[in-house]
């Protein structure tokens, strides 16, 4: 191809001819010397005519040359004809065109530069982790969020399955996310889920995996925003646990203990078998904590919970459901003697002192026991009838338990 004419319009035309790969720019010719295009045409190695005629005349030993002309001098096509004779050559408002032609693409592409500027910064400092999976599930984009997040550099992870980073063996379900994904015939369109992951140090953790659906050239892509929720989950399972259980002593509170007795009923019901409620009350505690404080008060509590936790089966439950009062549930019960047995155990480990500032302090233990069906078959009149149980401990001497007898009901 030949420029004719390296002022502004055949500069434009040489800067986007030099980036295509398939044209080749033979010679861009101007009868000024200080033509505006000249420079970058040297740059190049390009050779540069004072003489348009001269330039055409070079062309001769190719082929075929394309000739624009950009100049006001249109006596230049006519010469270009016959010169080349085969030359397909330009000027005149088609020349113009041209040049208008390329300072539209020239924006055109200057624009989409900046886009893509801009779209890869929100894709480097996004706080989110972006991956990009196409339909074999392989990963073709990860931003240095998720770099962060995962552990692995981008070269690390690229064309690797995204298996890598979401195993199917620790989801819930035990399925691929990009099988999920594919197994719907509509767009993915923002599909979010809590899946476990697992970092490059082979930590498993807990993230948020919204997913979208994009089809570029024929073939799907899937795009997923990751978000580490660890601190997330860490915070939803304390405000659980302090939902259900004693901030004291971490033992299960009230309404967790009513749900376990609810449910172990339930199972005794279907299962037919027979469950126990112990109803403790701590005997001398009032005052050890009016002789020590509240503060070494709650830190005997907390000793009485330890030991109590040592003493039941990880099937059983121990609950603190207030003040000094402790409750239990032994499930499977083969015999009455089994809750029995527990509650020997409870009254011996608690007769033993405690060390409170250095000084020991002796407490004891009033337990009542009654068991489903025999007793009651709900949790209220279960309770109900271990606490009456426990007041008969109580007036039997303390330090000792005693099991539910519908005569000696308060």
């Amino acid at each position: 191809m030949l420029i004719l004419g390296a002022g502004r319009g055949g500069t434009a035309m040489l800067e986007m001819f030099l980036e295509d790969e398939l044209v080749r720019v033979v010679g861009i010719a101007d009868r000024i010397a200080d033509a505006s295009a000249f420079p970058l045409a040297r740059k190049h190695g390009i050779p540069v005519y004072l003489d348009p005629e001269e330039a055409l005349r070079a062309c001769r030993k190719f082929e075929h040359c394309i000739v624009y002309n950009l100049t006001h001098d249109d006596s230049l096509t006519a010469v270009a004809h016959q010169v080349l004779g085969y030359a397909a050559a330009t000027a005149g408002p088609e020349a113009k065109l041209i040049w208008q032609m390329v300072t539209n693409l020239k924006r055109v592409k200057t624009e989409l530069e900046s886009s893509q500027r801009q779209l890869k910064a929100i894709f480097d400092h996004a706080m989110d982790g972006i991956i990009t999976v196409d339909e074999s599930g392989a990963i073709q984009g990860f931003n240095p969020a998720a770099e962060s997040i995962f552990g692995y550099t981008q070269a690390e992870v690229l064309r690797k399955p995204l298996d890598l980073l979401l195993p199917a063996a620790i989801q819930a379900d035990g399925t691929a996310p990009m099988q999920r994904f594919l197994a719907l015939q509509e767009p993915a369109d923002a599909r979010a889920a809590q899946l476990l992951a697992v970092r490059k140090s082979g930590e498993t953790f807990p993230i948020e995996l919204s997913a979208s659906e994009m089809a570029l050239e024929g073939k799907r892509y899937f795009i997923g925003i990751a978000r580490d929720i660890t601190e997330r989950k860490q915070t939803e399972e304390r405000i659980e646990r302090m939902a259900h259980h004693d901030f004291l002593t971490g033992l299960a509170n009230r309404a967790l203990f009513r749900d376990r007795l609810e449910q172990a009923i339930a199972q005794a019901a279907r299962q037919g078998t027979r469950l126990a409620v112990l109803f403790l009350d701590l005997d001398g505690f009032k005052s050890v904590n009016d002789a020590v404080g509240h503060e070494a008060g709650d830190q005997l509590l907390c000793d009485v919970a330890a030991r109590l936790r040592g003493i039941v089966r990880a099937a059983d439950s121990v609950a603190r459901i207030g003040g000094d009062e402790f409750t239990f549930i032994l499930g499977n019960l083969r015999e009455t003697t089994d809750a029995e047995r527990v509650a020997r155990k409870i009254v011996q480990a608690i007769a033993e002192p405690f060390e409170i500032g250095n000084k020991f302090w002796s407490i004891g233990a009033s337990i009542g026991i009654a068991t489903y069906p025999d007793d009651a078959q709900d949790y209220e009149s279960l309770v109900k009838a271990a606490d009456a149980a426990m007041y008969q401990s109580k007036r039997s001497g303390k330090s000792t338990y005693t099991f539910f007898d519908a005569r000696t009901r308060e």
